[in-house]
């Protein structure tokens, strides 16, 4: 059994009736912690009384605040339904549509355990799927931390393994608007270089590798802004950080992409910076057919404030230099 620390702070004030007594005993009564275990905690500085720390011998007073962190073990292979905001753009018995927000996990793992899309659709949609693993039941694909838009879980296993067979044989369409760095000369094109793991850096992708796996990533342009590109993208097949990896290759990385592009701000010449918070990387569209229906689906996410933002400075910078 795996188990996550994390610590909660429990606050108490002692009451009239409750004054004279020591400090460890008021806990005590408080939290059925036992006396020698408070001992060590008030050693820690793991309790204060009034935010300031205090022998185990200390007298209380009507009116102090006695704080209590507390370390507590949480199962890391349990997932933990929580009420967290979830845009839902579709739900059923067998599967849940969902536009991701940025810089929200996909799943619990390491440092992740709360806070995930998982933990939030545990919380909003009860009956969960069992295959694909206890902290990711249903989970027939992600998108990355950085990354928002549609994404489709399954509610029942036998709407995930039929979603997990459709992305398979490449039957998933998905399509993508990117921020790219720099213009690129043709209005369309293809990219076709091999993913695989970096040699140099594990936990990271790369097109420089001698056993890659094949990989297809279409793209056409939208709109130019000179040091930048806004793009359409639509994967033929689904390589982990496959389009980060593959404009990276191509010396036109998604802009805020720290990890293979490193360009987070673009600077005009005589004008101004433009900073980049994180991947202007979305997830735009989704279609897959439905299990048991077997009904063609397609869902569809707006692009989102932040990267709406900074398309409409960098249209701004490029309509001044017109």
């Amino acid at each position: 059994m795996k188990f996550s620390p994390h610590s909660e702070t429990k606050k108490f004030t002692v009451g009239p009736d409750e004054a004279g007594g020591r400090v460890d005993i008021f806990v005590s009564g408080k939290t059925g912690i036992t006396r020698s275990q408070i001992q060590r905690l008030i050693e820690q500085g793991n309790i204060l009384v009034n935010d300031k720390k205090v022998s185990q011998s200390y007298k209380t007073k009507a009116g102090d605040t006695v704080s209590i962190m507390i370390i507590v073990k949480e199962r890391a292979d349990e997932l933990i339904p929580e009420p967290l905001p979830l845009d839902i753009l579709h739900q059923d018995d067998h599967l849940v549509v969902v536009n991701k927000p940025a810089s929200m996990v996909v799943y619990p793992a390491a440092g992740h355990y709360r806070g995930t899309l998982m933990n939030a659709i545990a919380f909003y949609c009860r009956n969960l799927a069992s295959a694909g693993g206890p902290l990711r039941p249903g989970v027939a694909h992600r998108l990355d931390k950085d990354t928002s838009g549609v994404m489709v879980v399954a509610l029942s296993d036998e709407a995930y393994y039929s979603l997990v067979e459709q992305f398979k044989q490449r039957k998933v369409n998905r399509s993508y608007i990117a921020l790219i760095y720099g213009n690129l000369k043709k209005d369309e094109g293809e990219i076709t270089f091999e993913i695989g793991r970096s040699v140099s850096d594990r936990k990271k992708m790369s097109t420089r590798v001698r056993k890659g796996k094949a990989a297809i990533t279409r793209w056409k342009v939208l709109e130019r802004f000179g040091i930048a590109t806004l793009i359409e993208v639509k994967l033929g097949t689904g390589r982990t950080h496959q389009i980060r990896v593959h404009f990276s290759s191509i010396g036109h990385p998604v802009l805020g992409d720290r990890t293979y592009g490193r360009k987070s701000e673009v600077e005009i010449k005589g004008r101004e910076k433009i900073t980049f918070p994180r991947q202007m990387l979305h997830a735009a569209s989704l279609g897959f057919f439905h299990s048991p229906t077997g009904t063609y689906m397609e869902f569809s996410s707006p692009l989102p404030d932040d990267m709406a933002e900074k398309v409409g400075e960098l249209r701004a910078i490029a309509g001044q230099g017109e």
